[in-house]
């Protein structure tokens, strides 16, 4: 049986314009769209009408399955609570991060990552999400095991983003070791004798490590069509050597040079919505706002904030000239869905699943009223 929902006097937003009118869904796909006032369907009050928002790197869950250090959640309670902020965020498609890999940080047992690869799946089949849940490996090249832990996703169909990581000392994020040492020697209240044995050895593991990580991991992503993408880029050399890897996704650039490079390669720029909010990255990079003014941002993503996906375009519509808010609400929604190739989300157009947000914004930050996923109503 046909199900069809008309949402009516809203101001839709479109890749290149905000018109005024009506959205007809049929059996979870936009049927129609049309300019003008209507007495049919549901009343959106001159609320803006925009796609569902493509999140496609979060650690989002892995702060609810670890809350705290050497605690663990119940994986089907932690998926649905990242769940649920992830849609009243606006989110109807997400990449949940998950770390391949051990690192300074520590890391998770092999097998751990793909139970919760497991969970995910097994909860979207029972009807226990909102969001469309896909997969981003978050792969630490340096690491001795990231290849052990990657194996078990080498024929996930739900894995459809790589990111090769190194955050070895010395390496991209910490190009200098001032924030390293704030980052592992004073958090972890380390001796310089301690710090330097520690360092050494992290050095070492990147030498012996990252290249034939990099090798392994790439090959497999070029030969089943997963998106790959680089890392916390700081020179003209990693930028070549994305390229090198059939990079399609630059993340979180630590110089101007590197997304300047990137994007004039072909890259879509990405960086941390919480980044525009605040006005500056937490950890001492450059500023989004200012590659957003340079005309090399493409990408936005919630990283560690999920509302923050929402609340970012609307700044930046209003505080950067050139930006306008179709074009900003495009940086997380129709290109990201580009990015990684989803052709059938991420915009408002005839025949493209139904993926919707009802936003209420007077001034401030932004209110997630309503969110349709393919046609049904999810928040």
């Amino acid at each position: 049986m046909t199900k069809e929902t008309v949402l009516s006097n809203a101001r839709i937003v479109l890749e290149d314009k905000i018109v005024e009118g009506s959205v007809l869904i049929r059996d979870g796909r936009i049927a129609a769209i049309s300019e003008g006032k209507s007495d049919i369907g549901e009343d959106f009050e001159g609320d803006f009408l925009i796609p569902g928002l493509v999140e496609l790197h979060t650690d989002h869950l892995e702060a609810h399955y670890s809350p705290r250090p050497g605690v663990r959640w119940n994986k089907t309670a932690a998926i649905q609570a990242h769940d649920a902020q992830i849609v009243t965020s606006g989110i109807t498609t997400v990449f949940d991060c998950l770390r391949m890999g051990s690192d300074e940080d520590g890391g998770f047992e092999k097998g751990e990552m793909r139970e919760m690869a497991d969970a995910i799946q097994a909860a979207q089949r029972e009807d226990r999400l909102r969001a469309d849940h896909l997969i981003h490996l978050r792969c630490e090249v340096s690491s001795d095991n990231v290849l052990d832990h990657f194996q078990d996703f080498e024929k996930d169909p739900y894995v459809r983003l790589v990111s090769l990581m190194d955050h070895a000392p010395g390496q991209r994020q910490f190009q200098t070791m001032d924030q390293y040492v704030l980052y592992y020697q004073k958090k972890r209240g380390l001796s310089d004798e301690a710090f330097a044995q520690f360092v050494a050895k992290r050095q070492e593991e990147s030498a012996r490590y990252a290249t034939p990580s990099r090798d392994a991991i790439s090959k497999v992503c070029s030969e089943r069509g997963i998106t790959v993408a680089s890392h916390d880029d700081a020179t003209l050399i990693h930028v070549d050597e994305a390229i090198h890897y059939g990079v399609r996704l630059a993340e979180f650039p630590t110089s101007i040079d590197a997304a300047k490079a990137s994007h004039a390669a072909g890259m879509s720029v990405l960086m941390g919505a919480p980044n525009i909010v605040r006005g500056k990255s937490h950890s001492g990079n450059i500023a989004a706002r200012d590659l957003a003014e340079l005309g090399v941002l493409d990408v936005l993503s919630s990283d560690y904030v999920p509302l923050s996906l929402l609340h970012a375009p609307f700044i930046l519509a209003d505080e950067v000239e050139g930006i306008s808010l179709p074009q900003a609400i495009a940086m997380v929604t129709a290109t990201p869905a580009r990015t990684v190739s989803l052709s059938d989300r991420g915009r408002i157009a005839e025949g493209l699943r139904a993926d919707i947000v009802r936003v209420r914004r007077d001034h401030g930050v932004p209110v997630t009223r309503s969110v349709w996923r393919e046609g049904r109503r999810v928040a």
